[in-house]
């Protein structure tokens, strides 16, 4: 600070009567001060400035990302997409940390859910509408990926046709599970009673009934894409095929809690714009679907995941649009069990606030319009 005074009040160094000095005293005093207080301030502007700057150039994934974990349910095409988000870097693109965890049951995934174990659910509808029924008001179903059921039941060449399950014992995944429910319907459609005909049998899940069934410990299973496709390679053929059906059911919804939204609704509308992208790169790119495929279903044969893709893709919502037709059609099947579930309208368990922002902000008709 004395080398600034020097250079800006050069006088300041001779001393004249003792009366003036005293005077100039106080106005060098003055001077320094002010000189001070504009060199701190420019200092501090610039510092600012410099903040500013660095803030305003830093990747969006610059900051530390926010941690959602997801649960699946079965591994089948229609509960990919989080595999594909994470192969193409589009929760990273969101600034996501997501960690998914494979739950076989949707009543454990859904449980999970509820204990807040888990931020989000992909998973079977029936679940969360049984939950919903006995109380757990705070589950809502956000988007859909899948509103009809495409299981089909296979069987070995001894079994024809579908009048040639009656004694017959039936693998499904889990009871209570869109496998076991599928079952009870086509029966039921071909004249057959589920609960006295025939012998369901839990396996516990995809993989597990298509072991059971080829080891002859069932004599028929249910199942879906692509372990049906596996299975008739394997010699086994359709007794029931059921995406001919189209049986309004919401079998692959994404579910969280309400507290969930209202703590974390961006967070949450994020994953939601995440799981959109990877829904068109699934129904439009099947270069790097087919790659994800083969890395999650160990299926290197492209006509085995061609029979599993290609009538899969026509039951799938290339929009994650909820059908509530899909969700009415589990309500009817609880119903008879539980009264409760004549009380409970589709609307109550619904939130359509992502979906309908991402059509009315274009980000939907941009996303589709970019990719074609």
């Amino acid at each position: 600070m004395t080398s600034l005074i020097r250079m800006a009040f050069p006088q300041c160094l001779e001393r004249p009567a003792r009366k003036k000095w005293l005077l100039l005293d106080a106005s060098v005093y003055c001077a320094a001060a002010t000189i001070k207080r504009k060199f701190l301030g420019s200092l501090f502007r610039s510092a600012l400035w410099f903040i500013l700057l660095a803030l305003t150039t830093l990747p969006h994934n610059a900051f530390s990302a926010d941690k959602v974990t997801g649960i699946y349910a079965s591994q089948a095409i229609s509960q990919c997409l989080p595999w594909i988000a994470e192969d193409a870097g589009i929760f990273k693109k969101y600034n996501l940390d997501f960690q998914l965890i494979y739950v076989a049951s949707a009543a454990i995934s859904t449980a999970a859910l509820l204990g807040g174990d888990a931020d989000i659910a992909l998973t079977g509808g029936a679940g969360v509408v049984r939950a919903f029924i006995g109380g757990a008001s705070d589950l809502v179903v956000i988007g859909a990926v899948k509103n009809i059921l495409t299981h089909s039941i296979l069987a070995g060449q001894k079994i024809k046709n579908v009048e040639g399950l009656k004694g017959k014992k039936i693998g499904v995944t889990r009871l209570g599970s869109n496998s076991h429910y599928f079952t009870v319907q086509a029966l039921r459609l071909s004249g057959l009673d589920p609960e006295r005909d025939v012998t369901l049998v839990q396996t516990g899940g995809v993989p597990e009934n298509l072991a059971a069934l080829t080891k002859g410990i069932i004599d028929a299973a249910t199942m879906t894409s692509p372990g049906d496709a596996t299975a008739i390679s394997q010699g086994f053929h359709y007794v029931v095929y059921g995406p001919d059906l189209r049986l309004p059911y919401a079998n692959t919804i994404f579910a969280t809690r309400r507290p969930e939204i209202a703590k974390r609704s961006a967070v949450v509308g994020r994953f939601m714009r995440a799981m959109a992208e990877a829904a068109k790169i699934l129904h439009t790119d099947k270069g790097l679907t087919y790659r994800v495929l083969r890395k999650r279903f160990r299926i290197e044969d492209n006509n085995l995941l061609d029979a599993a893709y290609n009538p899969e893709i026509k039951a799938l919502e290339p929009k994650l649009e909820i059908k509530y037709e899909a969700i009415q059609a589990i309500l009817n099947e609880v119903s008879q069990t539980d009264p409760r579930a004549k009380k409970v309208k589709p609307n109550d368990l619904t939130d359509n606030r992502y979906l309908e922002e991402m059509q009315k902000s274009g980000f939907l008709g941009k996303l589709w319009e970019e990719r074609s």
